[in-house]
């Protein structure tokens, strides 16, 4: 029998702190060789990509296959999420598929969870910091969800393009977190308040000048995952204590990483460290109160298959979704 479990199943049972647990454990996984993963497949229909992103965790015991894709005119065009998926489930024993589930929100979870993780290991540690969130869509959300699980603020900032989305977040992350958040006036103001920073866009180009930002500011930059396209300029990634989700993934799919290489800016050990490497205590994170870190997520499939066994184990034990003969 398979499981299936629709995206409000999927709601009902995953919490952030919960999947910044399983995340940090994926991590340390891929940096300990237990983990088997991929360079994700990529294919491009008119208007958008999709993605197949397959992973194997052993500790874990976690094998799952996610099929996920980017739209940007999903929204206005037919009133669904630009970033939508499903996720298959197996048995790492006999390769049976356990389950399928919704992967979007998963992914917006997953994709905070990391950024969580990043922000627990690299940010500094002083209370009542400041967090500044580019971009007001779901993974906007689940960035500033997670950096608020990790560390404890006294207000947030939101700069977005669009007045409604910024509108919209204020209100509901606000009442979610029980925190102030507020709208930015512009990306300087956010530069000149914001200890905590991500990037959560679909922009192709950069979002704001790197040579703003302030000494001792951490920042996670998730939204751009493709060769030819950044959030974050030359200026700040040469300024950074750089660390990556994947090495490899950062030189084959990171526009943020892999133009300031053609520029010759920078060489590929600029990558200061993975973050698995770093939550092992193999380099240390945060030295200096006044480094700049920044954390670069392109999304691994270890983080799906790391969340799907913990949706499927929490939806098993609360009795929810529906056991079907495929």
């Amino acid at each position: 029998m398979t499981l299936l479990l629709t995206r409000d199943d999927v709601i009902r049972v995953l919490d952030m702190a919960d999947c910044m647990t399983v995340v940090e454990k994926a991590f340390a996984e891929m940096a300990n060789g237990t983990a088997v993963l991929p360079l994700r497949i990529g294919i491009t229909p008119p208007d958008g990509l999709a993605l197949y992103m397959p992973a194997y965790l052993k500790e874990m015991g976690a094998l799952a296959c996610k099929v996920v894709t980017v739209y940007k005119n999903n929204p206005k065009k037919f009133n669904i999420p630009t970033t939508i998926g499903k996720v298959l489930l197996q048995n790492p024993e006999n390769g049976d598929v356990i389950c399928i589930m919704d992967g979007g929100y998963l992914t917006a979870v997953r994709t905070g969870a990391a950024s969580g993780v990043a922000t627990k290991f690299l940010a500094r540690t002083d209370k009542g910091q400041i967090a500044g969130i580019f971009g007001a869509g779901v993974q906007a959300k689940t960035q500033l969800w997670a950096v608020a699980t990790a560390r404890q603020l006294s207000r947030a900032y939101v700069y977005d393009v669009s007045p409604e989305a910024t509108a919209a977040f204020v209100k509901e992350m606000s009442a979610k977190l029980n925190l102030a958040v507020q709208s930015a006036d512009s990306p300087s103001q956010i530069l000149a308040e914001a200890d905590i920073i991500c990037t959560a866009t679909s922009s192709a180009t950069p979002l704001f000048d790197g040579s703003q930002v302030r000494p001792g500011t951490h920042i996670n930059g998730i939204g751009s995952h493709s060769p030819g396209a950044r959030e974050l300029d030359t200026a700040i990634i040469k300024r950074s204590k750089l660390v990556a989700d994947s090495n490899e993934a950062c030189l084959k799919e990171a526009g943020d990483i892999m133009i300031p290489l053609q520029e010759e800016a920078i060489t590929a050990d600029h990558i200061y460290a993975e973050l698995g490497e770093i939550i092992l205590g193999r380099k240390p994170g945060r030295k200096d109160p006044a480094e700049i870190t920044l954390f670069k997520s392109n999304g691994l499939a270890i983080q799906d298959a790391a969340t799907a066994k913990l949706v499927y184990d929490k939806a098993l034990n609360a009795g929810i979704g529906k056991e079907v003969q495929i």
